[in-house]
């Protein structure tokens, strides 16, 4: 049998738990919350909704320069959410066509409808807060979503779970470090609405993770040389292709990515920790019954946290910010 259909059979095997862990790991739309907990009430008094608006950009003069472009950078990824639905929705065993939908195919709408509410909320404070270009930022998401991406995981369940995994992670720390940072500021509101973000990033994060570990019980051979592969060509994070207008595609992602590191909100020593931490929570040292290839995957991964540490202590981040259209310096909004 061929590996696609391996994986095939895999994914329809492990279907018949998609109910229960859409149970264990999805919060009902009724008692989950939304973006408007957040944020001034619209329809409620004039001056108390003024009042709420003022002080959110009061507060936002306290944070500086490097916070607004992380905080920009993190909405916009989040607002690309049609690209990664679409990108998941053509994953081998997702199928939302066949009598009415599947149970993985269940799973990715019900994943992708929690999410959506973390770019409704960031981009609604950030349309509110007065620090930054709101069409400049609306031109690069809608250039982000036209871009597409490509993050080397073909249709292949087994590499899209283990990208799942790490990512989700990756958004857990970033969006909770950005709460750290509003919260020592004084902008405790901010804080709240990112810390409460993080949450759901680590729960999804936790059932991705559980996919992976459902999926090394049942094929751990070819789970073991997806995790090297995904490993090897390194985690290419979903913002990749970051533009601003008038540039060229991916041409703003590393200068991001840099700001994002100046501030300690998402560092290359994160990436190896969570690469240890996927580690550990599989217990790949632990898996039995390996055939030689596998056995070669499992020695590259034990021994690549050591070395991209290595890596990462040699990496040197600009000390000086870019100058992203996004926002404007503070002197200027001040």
């Amino acid at each position: 049998m061929s590996l696609k259909n391996v994986r095939f059979e895999v994914m329809k095997f492990l279907e018949k738990d998609v109910d229960s862990l859409i149970e264990k790991y999805l919060i009902p739309i009724d008692s989950i919350w939304q973006p408007t907990d957040f944020l001034p009430n619209s329809e409620g008094d004039d001056q108390t909704f003024f009042e709420e608006v003022r002080e959110i950009r009061e507060l936002s003069k306290e944070l500086p320069y490097d916070f607004w472009v992380v905080l920009v950078g993190d909405m916009i990824t989040e607002e690309a959410l049609p690209t990664y639905e679409s990108w998941l929705m053509d994953v081998e065993g997702v199928d939302q066509v066949g009598d009415g939908g599947n149970g993985w195919s269940k799973w990715v709408k019900q994943w992708t409808a929690e999410e959506n509410r973390h770019g409704d909320v960031l981009n609604k404070y950030l349309y509110l807060s007065g620090r930054v270009n709101m069409k400049e930022i609306e031109k690069t998401t809608q250039h982000l979503i036209a871009d597409g991406f490509d993050i080397g995981t073909d249709r292949d369940p087994y590499k899209n779970f283990i990208y799942t995994s790490f990512q989700e992670l990756a958004t857990y720390i970033s969006h909770n470090r950005v709460a750290k940072i509003a919260s020592k500021s004084g902008n405790k509101q901010l804080g709240k609405m990112c810390k409460i973000i993080s949450g759901d990033e680590m729960r999804h994060h936790h059932a991705y993770s559980e996919f992976v570990e459902r999926i090394f019980k049942v094929d751990p051979n070819q789970m073991m040389v997806a995790f090297q592969y995904m490993m090897k060509q390194k985690i290419t994070m979903p913002a990749h292709f970051l533009r601003e207008s008038g540039d060229k595609i991916s041409t703003a992602f590393e200068e991001f990515s840099n700001t994002a590191q100046r501030i300690g909100v998402y560092t290359s020593k994160d990436y190896v920790d969570i690469l240890q931490k996927l580690i550990e929570r599989w217990e790949i040292d632990k898996i039995t019954g390996l055939n030689d290839d596998a056995e070669k995957a499992r020695d590259y991964l034990m021994k690549l946290p050591e070395r991209m540490s290595r890596l990462a202590d040699r990496i040197k981040i600009p000390e000086n910010s870019y100058q992203f259209k996004w926002v404007e310096p503070a002197a200027l909004k001040s």
